[in-house]
């Protein structure tokens, strides 16, 4: 285990003693059983106890269809996975929501790099290298649709569309990283999106092609 494993392991320790017990669609249960938070008062659940698990019970939503964005809110029910320590919990934390937990201790340390959506389209090449030329209303009409966290995504957005110029097609509560993106009021620890994803880029080309 890497050094930095060992620190994403002491956040998550000191996040649940502070009884900060969510994270996503995931409700921590105890110390280390996690299940869906729809399925808190189930008693039939499914059991599993590898962290590797996470990663097929991530796979579907359920209808059985592939779920190619991990923080979206279609994380299928009836599932209890029961771990044995921190190192078990970290490990599943990022089969469920790939890279979140390191993504998280980065943001706290303050060493986490905000890259504006102009700077990733401009990264662009090929058949993508059109995204540059999406405008500022398209990209605002885009991200309220793809990333909203009601059945978009659930990460909280740290980037802007470009230095100057914000997101103002969501709810401030979307770029805030003390909100619960459900929507509910308890505390939950936050999936934190620094930089646009390649699903939104995919749909960025699609909408500048479109119009």
């Amino acid at each position: 285990m890497t050094k930095t494993h060992s620190q994403i392991e002491t956040l998550l320790a000191a996040l649940l003693q502070r009884g900060v017990n969510r994270i996503g669609e995931i409700l921590i249960r105890g110390e280390f059983e996690l299940l869906h938070h729809a399925d808190a008062d189930r008693s039939d659940l499914q059991f599993f106890n590898n962290p590797e698990d996470a990663r097929e019970i991530a796979k579907y939503d359920e209808s059985g269809n592939f779920r190619p964005l991990k923080t979206a809110p279609n994380l299928r029910c009836g599932w209890k996975l029961v771990l044995r320590d921190l190192h078990e919990l970290r490990e599943a934390l990022d089969c469920f929501y790939p890279a979140m937990p390191g993504v998280l201790f980065a943001h706290e340390c303050s060493a986490l790099e905000v890259v504006d959506l102009r700077e990733t389209l401009n990264r662009q090449t090929g058949m993508y290298a059109v995204t540059k030329k999406i405008s500022n209303k398209q990209a605002n009409e885009l991200i309220a649709g793809f990333c909203r966290s009601d059945n978009g995504c659930l990460k909280t957005i740290l980037w802007r569309i470009d230095a100057n110029t914000p997101v103002t097609s969501l709810p401030p509560c979307k770029f805030d990283p003390a909100a619960n993106q459900l929507g509910q009021s308890v505390l939950a620890i936050p999936l934190l999106c620094h930089e646009a994803c390649n699903l939104l880029v995919a749909a960025a080309r699609n909408k500048v092609k479109s119009e």
